[in-house]
């Protein structure tokens, strides 16, 4: 039998912490796929690499690009992770960006480097790196 509509899990995310499904999805080799709004209110989505802090989800990417702009502007995000071995089971979690940082920025892009390449220093842009922590206010599971 094929997956109902109905199947989809909720949470509310002022739980101490995110369900075990979510973190298997996080620390594993899953792309993320992060949604920001354009000022015009048209929806903006990019692949990400993804981490975890606790219950803070971790995007690191460089500061000017556009979907670092969207946020400095309005910090709602939503961020779909499929699956890899199976992409009918995802979470999306809806939250904000509650912080923004260079501190550890270059060491964090190496370890997701290592966590999505198998390498142990990225070879891509390593100037102006940030890294968001984004607290998940709604969590929905399928």
């Amino acid at each position: 039998m094929g997956l109902s509509l109905n199947s989809s899990l909720r949470i509310r995310a002022n739980m101490t912490q995110l369900p075990p499904e979510v973190r298997r999805l996080v620390e594993g080799r899953n792309f993320g796929f992060v949604a920001t709004l354009m000022p015009d209110g048209s929806p903006q989505v990019s692949p990400v690499w993804i981490d975890l802090d606790g219950d803070y989800i971790l995007v690191n990417t460089v500061k000017g690009r556009v979907k670092d702009k969207n946020t400095d502007r309005d910090t709602r995000v939503s961020i779909a992770i499929a699956d890899s071995a199976n992409p009918y089971k995802y979470c999306e979690i809806r939250g904000r960006v509650v912080e923004k940082t260079f501190q550890g920025a270059v060491e964090h892009i190496d370890k997701l480097a290592n966590k999505y390449l198998g390498v142990s220093r990225f070879q891509g842009l390593r100037e102006n790196r940030l890294i968001w922590r984004i607290k998940p206010e709604k969590i929905f599971i399928r």
